[in-house]
């Protein structure tokens, strides 16, 4: 088999792993050696000076001993297999860099022989490149390898993900029977103690080596089983405070084969839930948000209808509207429609003077949704109050208004009592196994 035949085949594999991030790493160039890592970062994705970079996104086999029912590359699955020779991918990778095709390499792997095997191929990979390459490389750690083989790939890489695939114990044990939590655990508590452990070593001696320096990350499926959205926001909580994970990413379950356990081919992709959990997970990094305020166990799922923050002003209209002359910045950001730079905004510039409606907008606050949650002046200029029993309709994503016409009569503005707005119906979701509640769960054992 060719190297561009390879290439087709475990460029195709690689597509599925979504646990890809801009760089965030600084290792510079040096003479004699290709490339530089300094605000680098990956294809199709936003470096940090706001660059959208690219990356060779690839798997060094798509050869797997494991029959995870939810991966297009298990054991059991019919599809054609190729593995890359160490010096085989290396030049790949060097040749893609000097024609100007990438700026960094994502590599993973499918479970060839054993977990140690499988790294011992990439790191051979990465030492080859790393003797001519200083750019960015993201390795994904192999479930069960040695903490050896663990701490070497991070000294070749700048950022690793292993990924925690399911969400719970009983759905790890439903689909992939042959991972067990402690082996996804692990590697990310032995990168997480060796990072800070040289991150020390770093203050003390200039030359000391890098370890992972951009960080690790994870991801989660979402669909393949029916864990709720609390228990997958618990989990990535959990993986943000404990492992000092970069990100958590969210894949929405494509169905890639037949399985008892899974959603069939025609069930549809839960893009939309994917899409909140992002939004949940932006409002937990850096909105102090925790879990259980987005959701809880009487409704232990996100409101597919609205974003969580306006969800939870919706639960909370005890709370509003807030008064933005007087509110301190946490409560500020507890508004629909004001970010951290908006808020920021705001209190700087009530400094010289009170806030009127009019200069909201300009301090870039979204009114569409803020103007049902807050005064300026003690004016409210909202079209309901926030106990209105209509206001979650108006403010839904899955309205379908018609289109205006250039030639119909105008619409007849919405007064205090408008008519009900009725969203558009959610597909229904297929019906999976029923897990047992486990008595452990996996951020239960995130320590």
């Amino acid at each position: 088999m060719t190297v561009q035949q390879k290439l087709e085949i475990l460029g195709e594999a690689a597509r599925y792993d979504a646990s890809c991030a801009s760089s965030g790493s600084t290792r510079a160039a040096e003479k004699g050696k290709l490339g530089n890592a300094v605000h680098g970062g990956i294809c199709h994705s936003w470096a940090a000076d706001g660059r959208c970079v690219s990356l060779l996104k690839v798997l060094q086999s798509n050869a797997c001993i494991y029959d995870c029912a939810y991966c297009a590359n298990r054991s059991s699955n019919d599809i054609p297999r190729a593995t890359f020779q160490p010096e085989e991918l290396a030049e790949l990778t060097l040749g893609f860099y000097r024609r100007n095709y990438i700026e960094g390499l994502f590599l993973s792997s499918g479970v060839v022989k054993n977990p140690d095997y499988t790294m011992e191929l990439m790191e051979r990979t990465l030492t080859l490149i790393r003797a001519q390459f200083n750019g960015y490389i993201h390795v994904k750690i192999i479930p069960g390898a040695s903490p050896l083989q663990v701490h070497r790939i991070g000294l070749l890489a700048d950022r690793v993900s292993c990924n925690i695939e399911l969400p719970s114990v009983s759905s790890l044990a439903a689909l992939a029977p042959q991972k067990t939590p402690q082996a996804l655990i692990e590697p990310m508590r032995l990168i997480k103690d060796a990072g800070s452990q040289l991150l020390e070593d770093g203050r003390k001696h200039r030359n000391a080596p890098q370890f992972v320096p951009a960080g690790q990350s994870t991801q989660m499926i979402i669909g393949a089983s029916p864990d709720s959205d609390l228990t997958v926001m618990t989990l990535a909580r959990a993986m943000y405070k404990r492992m000092q994970m970069k990100r958590v990413y969210y894949s929405a379950y494509v169905p890639v084969g037949n399985h008892p356990t899974l959603p069939n081919a025609s069930a549809p992709v839960p893009l939309l839930r994917e899409h909140r959990l992002y939004q949940a997970d932006w409002l937990m990094r850096f909105y102090s948000f925790e879990p259980d305020e987005l959701a809880d166990a009487h409704n232990p799922n996100l409101d597919m209808a609205v974003d969580p923050k306006t969800a939870w002003a919706l639960r909370h209209v005890d709370r509003f509207p807030v008064e933005v002359n007087t509110a301190d910045r946490e409560l500020l950001l507890r508004i629909p429609g004001v970010g951290q730079k908006s808020a920021d905004r705001i209190i700087a510039a009530r400094r010289y003077g009170p806030l009127r409606w009019e200069s909201l907008r300009q301090l870039g606050v979204v009114m569409k949704r803020a103007q049902y949650f807050l005064t300026a002046g003690g004016r409210f200029h909202g079209r309901m109050q926030p106990d209105s029993p209509y206001l979650h309709d108006v403010l839904s994503d899955l309205r379908d208004p018609e289109q205006t016409s250039l030639f119909d009569k105008p619409a007849t503005p919405l007064l205090a009592a408008p008519t009900t707005v009725t969203p558009a119906p959610l597909p229904q979701q297929p019906k999976l196994l029923q897990l047992p509640t486990p008595t452990v769960q996996l951020h239960d054992l995130v320590v």
